[in-house]
């Protein structure tokens, strides 16, 4: 079965916008990880102020390996747009300054679904 070329933008688009938000998801997490560990160590009276540093450079590290693979993400957003438009297809303006959220409009939900 072929797929139509509005169909496969619709469905990239949905997919590389849940990509983007599950990376600003991971990070959001990542932080909470990083407050609670922190938080435990000072409220723990069993923990001295040096408990678990290495595993807090590790989870640093996590974090920017996150971020670096946003920078590719991004990148890949970027080939995609351009290539959309030198095949002549509708390509979503993106905001400038701020995640691209999730398609509205039910036209595109339902091309997306079929």
């Amino acid at each position: 079965m072929t797929m139509t070329a509005p169909v496969a933008g619709l469905r990239i688009t949905r997919d590389l916008r849940a990509a983007e938000a599950a990376l600003d998801e991971a990070l959001m997490k990542h932080n909470t990880l990083f407050a609670t560990l922190l938080s435990a160590r000072q409220n723990t009276e069993e923990a001295g102020p040096f408990t678990g540093h290495e595993i807090l450079l590790r989870l640093i590290k996590s974090q920017q390996t996150l971020l670096a693979a946003g920078g590719d993400l991004a990148r890949v957003h970027g080939g995609l747009s351009d290539m959309g438009r030198e095949m002549g297809a509708a390509v979503h303006d993106c905001p400038e300054d701020g995640p691209i959220g999730f398609v509205d409009g039910e036209d595109e939900v339902r091309a997306i679904a079929a």
